[in-house]
């Protein structure tokens, strides 16, 4: 028999648990209440920031690169506005063809070129982790307007604006300018220890060599920012706010850029270098250094087709020759030379030796590039001639050790300083350096082709023309500067940039006129008179001839039997006017023989545009240099 119900134990049951679920629910909606006042109360403004942060972008804004200009105002580098073709980098990934499928739908509607293709495969292994990478750069208005058109067919290409750099010049100058180029991760670490490592924040170009990396801190500007909504697909909506950057500065350049044009121009296809400069400012007038190459190649990033023809041109076309070139400087070291044997009493101004066009140190002979005995000379004559015979004689009485003592104030051998990067030392050799060198000894005999700029001597052409400045300014030594003045966009302030004197090397007035005078003489009457014939003003100069390839004691060097580029370097230093120096200067022209065939009437182009305003006509020098190296050839023996 079933049991009777017993309604009362039935309704206490029911009862009990709409207690449980109420206290259940009741249980829960405190939590929910508890975490709702949690989220609102106490973490209101983190998951505030949170949704403004995916509502808005903070970008930066590229701040205006400082402009270049020469000393009279002529514009080097600049910047202009342009559009840019980006392909988002996670768009290229997951497109089923890959970027290179991206590129062939884009190259329907823009132009683009089998080098663009090339760049943008080279910027995609140099950018990895990069948000975006160009494809195509500087579009005309009309390649805006049409890529605008079909923008719906390609959600991951962008077109943005850019401040591009430009180098209105080509290739004039470029050595010295340098050019800027995309942020590399060598450069970011570098970045990163700079003290205003937070002016970079999304900087894409940087200096690379030159003026633009030497400068780069105070050209590049203070990055602004721009706070913009955006969409979830991330597409900016409008701007909320923005923080206007700060301008680089400008720099204006001690070079006047068209004596630069006139200098490069008359190296026509030639290999070499020219550096002026002002003695009493140490203002670098000129800084040459040929060939040249074109600097808005790397602008956007260099395609592999130029890059590889630049470095594997056997010219070397990106060697800055001017700063890293080191080479034998010839006879024009006679000059310095004759002052040290002057001023440390080992010879007297009319003191004559007698030149038979050979020197015996033992059993080698040491052979005079005269190639005919000039007889009886004293030190006027010696420079004036170019004899090698009274400085072989002059190094040996001097020995190694005081001709680097006295070479070394000059700036042989040393870093002169100068304001832009990569600067070689060269060589000024001394028995210690021999010793820390090689762990030898020095020979006597070592020291006969010091006397006449060969050996071990190995020389900036810098260091030359910084020599030669100190020369023409009587021994006082102002450092060498590019940049004469760094002007503050914001407020025009200029900041003067020139050194003040660095030092005074001792030398008594009467030997620095013995020595000049010979200068002078050299083109008036001996082995640059050709090139300076008919100068209205007076020049004080001196060739050289650097032997590039050993000759054997039994063999004759004859220009046309050897290959071109193991011919002679042509040298010449010079200042004028010789009384008043305003310029001063060394060239070399590699392989190109005598200092007076090649090196001295680009000398004489230099000197009559600065000193007369002369803009010469003459054409440039051949490719080949002409294998006229004997002495009828410019009516002149030696150098």
């Amino acid at each position: 028999m079933r049991a009777l119900r017993n309604p009362e134990r039935e309704i206490l049951h029911f009862r009990t648990r709409i207690v449980a679920a109420s206290l259940f629910v009741l249980a829960c909606l405190l939590l929910l209440a508890g975490r709702f006042v949690w989220l609102q109360l106490f973490k209101h403004d983190d998951f505030y920031a949170r949704a403004e942060s995916n509502r808005i972008a903070v970008v930066p804004v590229t701040a205006n690169r400082g402009l270049i200009k020469d000393r009279n105002g002529v514009i080097i580098a600049k910047n202009y506005a342009g559009y840019t073709l980006e392909i988002a980098t996670r768009f290229a990934q997951e497109h089923p063809g890959g970027a290179n499928a991206v590129i062939d739908e884009l190259a329907k509607v823009i132009d683009i070129q089998p080098r663009d293709r090339r760049r943008f495969k080279k910027l995609q292994e140099e950018l990895k982790g990069a948000d975006s990478i160009p494809i195509r750069t500087r579009l005309t208005d009309d390649e805006v307007a049409k890529f605008a058109a079909h923008h719906y067919r390609f959600p991951g290409v962008e077109l943005k604006a850019r401040l591009f750099r430009h180098y209105p010049l080509g290739e004039t100058g470029s050595h010295l300018i340098g050019y800027i180029g995309r942020v590399s991760p060598a450069d970011k670490e570098k970045i990163a220890t700079w003290p205003d490592a937070a002016d970079y924040v999304g900087t894409e170009y940087i200096g690379k060599i030159g003026l633009e990396q030497s400068y780069e801190r105070e050209l590049h500007g203070t990055t602004g920012f721009e706070e913009v909504e955006i969409t979830a697909g991330g597409r900016a909506v409008r701007t909320l706010s923005r923080t206007q950057s700060i301008p680089g500065n400008d720099l204006i350049l001690s070079v006047d850029i068209k004596l630069q044009e006139i200098v490069e121009r008359a190296f026509g296809d030639r290999r070499g270098a020219l550096i002026a400069i002002e003695p009493a400012t140490g203002d670098v007038l000129a800084f040459v250094s040929k060939p040249t190459f074109d600097p808005n190649l790397f602008v956007e990033g260099i395609d592999p087709l130029n890059w590889d023809a630049l470095n594997n041109d056997p010219d070397k076309p990106l060697l800055n020759r001017a700063l890293r070139g080191t080479y034998p400087i010839g006879s024009t070291y006679k000059p310095f030379l004759a002052l040290a044997a002057l001023e440390l009493g080992k010879r007297r101004p009319e003191q004559v030796i007698y030149d038979p066009g050979y020197f015996m140190f033992g059993n080698h002979r040491f052979r005079d590039s005269n190639k005919v005995p000039l007889g009886p000379v004293d030190m006027h004559r010696s420079i004036v001639k170019s004899s090698d015979i009274y400085y072989y004689m002059l190094a040996n009485d001097l020995g190694v050790d005081a001709i680097h003592d006295f070479m070394k104030p000059f700036g042989f051998g040393q870093i002169t300083g100068i304001d832009v990067e990569g600067e070689q030392t060269g060589i000024l050799p001394s028995t210690q350096w021999k010793e820390r060198r090689f762990k030898q000894k020095w020979y006597a005999g070592e020291t006969i082709s010091i006397g006449i700029g060969q050996g071990y001597n190995a020389f900036t052409l810098l260091q030359l023309a910084h020599a030669t400045a100190n020369l023409a300014n009587r021994g006082v030594v102002m450092k060498p500067h590019l940049v004469k003045q760094v002007v503050d966009t914001r407020t025009g302030e200029k900041r003067l940039t020139v050194p003040k004197e660095s030092y005074r090397i001792p030398l008594k007035p009467q030997h620095l006129r013995t020595v000049i005078d010979a200068m002078v003489d050299v083109n008036v009457n001996g082995t640059g008179r050709a090139a300076f014939q008919g100068a209205p003003y007076k020049v004080a100069g001196k060739t050289g001839t650097a032997q590039v390839i050993g000759i054997k004691q039994n063999e004759k060097y004859d220009a046309n039997r050897i290959d071109e580029r193991h011919r002679d370097h042509s040298l010449f230093v010079a200042f004028a006017p010789a009384d008043d120096p305003k310029i001063a200067l060394a060239v070399i022209v590699e392989n190109g023989g005598f200092g007076a065939l090649a090196a001295a009437p680009i000398a004489r182009q230099a000197f009559d545009y600065y000193l007369l305003g002369k803009v010469p006509a003459a054409p440039a020098l051949p490719k080949q240099a002409p294998a006229l190296y004997a002495q009828g050839a410019t009516g002149a023996a030696g150098d």
